[in-house]
């Protein structure tokens, strides 16, 4: 999956007192919609590559309920989304299931959330699957901002695209210029998504942070946040997160919601810019079988 939001900036805290008091009920019917949120995000990634490279072998399709993504074996959007969500998760859909990623080259992870239940749990220990990993979904409510926006930051234009994915992965591999190409490349697709826009920051006249939004019956899901290193502890990730907010009310949108990895900097940020912990999941994996 995609959860994104390395920014080294402290939220303002005048952006964090902006958010609805109301209390979220953190329920099934709550976690339905982030889930199917992401699943939809990230179907519609494989399919931006699908569209972009005639080559491409990437599909998204629905499950016993789930959104069932294959972007590549190493893609990170290769999962399913939702199991035991929307319907029971049987047998026979996990069949279907690992047929499906197996059949392309690439081990299944499921994205589970603990609204699924036990008997989802019991079924994916019964098959083999392990635990490899932990995330949170965090969310608040879309607060209802003034009508002033920031003159810092904008939705870019399609020309832009490359710029946006240039800044966006300077901020991402300051540290680990080995990534580069790669963030290049997921930068380039999540700028040709559908159903999303991606925003720049602007500092002393140059882009210098960038962030992206899904939209999906309601949702919008936060990502993409990074600031290039140069220009950070400047509040270019409180405007791009205030920006992002506004546009996600004017497009009709009662609920924000981020996906990290549990305990990590980009949790504590996403705390102090007023999203709260929703639900943790775990990624459950089946390996491919072994040839011979």
């Amino acid at each position: 999956m995609l959860r994104w939001g390395h920014d080294g900036n402290p939220s303002d805290p005048s952006v964090i007192a902006t958010r609805l008091d109301a209390m979220l009920s953190f329920d099934l019917a709550l976690a339905r919609r982030l889930e199917a949120a992401e699943g939809f995000a990230c179907a519609l990634f494989a399919l931006a590559r699908r569209r972009l490279f005639a080559e491409s072998t990437s599909e998204a399709v629905r499950i016993a309920g789930m959104d069932v993504v294959f972007d590549g074996a190493g893609s990170p959007v290769t999962q399913t989304f939702g199991l035991g969500m929307f319907e029971e998760a049987t047998p026979q859909a996990l069949d279907e299931i690992e047929q499906f990623f197996f059949s392309r080259g690439a081990p299944v992870l499921h994205e589970v959330c603990p609204f699924a239940g036990v008997a989802t749990l019991s079924l994916l220990c019964a098959r083999g699957y392990r635990p490899i990993e932990i995330s949170n979904v965090l969310c608040q409510p879309v607060p209802p901002l003034s009508s002033r926006s920031a003159e810092n930051v904008r939705v870019i234009a399609p020309a832009e695209a490359e710029l946006w994915t240039e800044v966006n992965a300077r901020g991402w591999t300051h540290d680990h210029p080995e990534h580069q190409e790669f963030m290049r490349e997921i930068g380039g697709l999540l700028a040709a998504r559908e159903g999303s826009a991606c925003f720049l920051a602007e500092c002393d006249g140059e882009p210098a942070a960038a962030g992206a939004l899904s939209i999906y019956e309601g949702v919008a899901l936060f990502a993409g946040a990074s600031t290039v290193p140069e220009k950070r502890r400047r509040g270019l990730q409180s405007a791009l997160l205030e920006a992002r907010m506004r546009y996600a009310r004017d497009y009709g949108c009662d609920l924000a919601m981020m996906v990290v990895e549990a305990g990590s900097e980009s949790h504590r940020n996403a705390q102090r810019q007023g999203f709260q912990v929703a639900y943790t999941r775990i990624k459950w994996q089946k390996a491919l079988p072994a040839e011979g």
